[in-house]
């Protein structure tokens, strides 16, 4: 039996149909776009802050230096060598450092050496000081213990002259009864006696720089080498024309030293300097001069008192006093050198819509005809007649007009000047500083100059990392 075939429904659907899906709309989130604009941003400020020159403030403050003022020197003086005239043992009758006059005896010289042997004999004589001597000597060593202040040690030198002078002066006593006793003895004539030919003060000692002056004297002598200080001395075998003693004739003396440049530039503005001796802590002004010979610089210090206090030395210790010397004080980290352009001083004139001064440079218009166009000019120093000018605004080969006549100057001399970085406005200017002292850290400039610092003025700490018209970034 047939198959009934069966009706299509037109409804059914096709086999074959696709489904297709539907994306959704991207929908951004504010807070991830925030944040990545945030992000960028940080990284190009972090790139940009080690790209960047960060200026280091300084704040200027008046302060002074620490210094090592301290230096050894030789003393020059009008000394005269006496020599003897006779042959025999001396004796002598002057302190050394005493002061005294024309014709007195100053020593004597025995040939046969009686007067030696008899000096010997009482020496060893308990009996040879009286009671009274003995009683004046204790006397002036309590009075020194009681008085004695630490402050005042200088006082001990002046005390132990006056127990030398009194020993001697005992001495002297005892020496000259002996010479009595030997007239008796008809010994007389074998004793000479030396008197000083003019007033001064005895020293027992030479050493060959008798004769030296500032100008003669050597590098070698300056600095002692193969220095060698003969002493004299009672009871010494003499020959005629032999050393006797010595007599310093003048309260004037010296004292030199070996400084550096630096030194010698800063002692050349003074006329006087305060002089401390290391000896005895003993303090005095002398009047100073920069000398410069055989290769060396020196000071020399005069002074016109105290020579007698230092009379046994050549050699002293002193200690220059001008460490108190006050002005700006700042690193040498900042200290810098730049370059300008010099222009004369008559060229200056002041134009435009204010008081800025500047200079009249030639320019050309654009149909050819010459024509001085006013250019503003910071001055940064000025100095016999030239001012200093910044580099940025000329250049070498334009020509600046005068005010008055208009003649023409070309630009191309140039000269650098030393200075710091001036921040005080929030970018670097550029100031000129004068150098009073310095050490190792820091120096010591003017203050207030007309192109120069102020106190707390705020500074570049690094100099040489700034250029002119840098931006602080802080």
């Amino acid at each position: 039996m047939p198959r009934k075939k069966k009706k299509r429904n037109d409804q059914e659907e096709p086999k074959n149909k696709k489904i297709q899906k539907f994306r959704k709309p991207i929908s951004i989130n504010p807070g991830v776009l925030v944040f990545l604009v945030i992000f960028v941003y940080i990284v190009i400020m972090v790139f940009s802050y080690f790209r960047q020159t960060h200026i280091t403030p300084y704040e200027v403050k008046l302060g002074s230096l620490a210094i090592n003022n301290t230096y050894e020197g030789v003393i020059l003086r009008d000394e005269k060598v006496i020599t003897s005239d006779f042959s025999g043992y001396i004796n002598y009758y002057a302190r050394e450092g005493e002061k005294v006059n024309a014709y007195s005896m100053v020593y004597t010289v025995d040939s046969t050496g009686k007067l030696s042997e008899m000096i010997r004999d009482d020496s060893s004589d308990d009996s040879s000081l009286t009671n009274e001597s003995l009683s004046d000597i204790k006397t002036a060593i309590s009075s020194f213990a009681v008085d004695f202040r630490p402050e005042k040690y200088i006082d001990t030198y002046a005390f132990k002259g006056n127990i030398e002078g009194t020993v001697l002066k005992l001495a002297n006593t005892a020496v000259l009864a002996n010479i009595d006793k030997l007239r008796a003895e008809n010994y007389a004539d074998s004793i000479d006696f030396g008197y000083a030919p003019q007033s001064g003060v005895i020293l027992y000692s030479t050493d060959g720089y008798e004769e030296l002056t500032a100008e003669t004297i050597t590098p070698e002598q300056v600095e002692g080498v193969d220095y060698e200080k003969n002493s004299l001395h009672s009871n010494d075998l003499i020959s005629e024309g032999d050393n006797a003693y010595k007599l310093v004739t003048s309260e004037l003396w010296s004292i030199m030293v070996e400084i550096d440049e630096q030194r010698a530039e800063s002692l050349s503005e003074t006329d006087y300097i305060e002089v401390r001796f290391l000896k005895n802590n003993y303090t005095a002004w002398a009047a100073v001069s920069v000398l410069r010979q055989n290769g060396k610089t020196y000071a020399k210090l005069d002074f016109n008192n105290s020579m007698i206090t230092f009379a046994s030395d050549r050699f002293v210790e002193i200690e220059l006093l001008d460490n108190a010397r006050m002005g700006l004080k700042i690193p040498n980290s900042a200290i810098t050198e730049r370059t300008f352009y010099l222009i004369p001083e008559e060229y200056l004139t002041y134009g435009g819509n204010s008081q800025d001064p500047g200079f009249n440079r030639e320019s050309y218009m654009e149909d050819g005809t010459l024509s001085a166009e006013f250019v503003p000019a910071e001055i940064y120093n000025r100095d016999e007649g030239m001012l200093y000018v910044d580099e940025s605004v000329f250049k070498i080969g334009d020509y600046v007009i005068k005010p008055d006549d208009g003649s023409r100057y070309a630009i191309s001399k140039q000269a650098s000047l030393i200075g710091v970085y001036n921040i005080n406005k929030g970018y670097a200017d550029f100031k000129q500083i004068t150098i009073l002292n310095q050490n190792e850290e820091y120096s010591i400039v003017k203050s207030n100059s007309e192109y120069g610092l102020s106190v707390y003025d705020y500074i570049a700490l690094k100099g040489d990392s700034v250029t002119d018209n840098d931006f602080i970034y802080e």
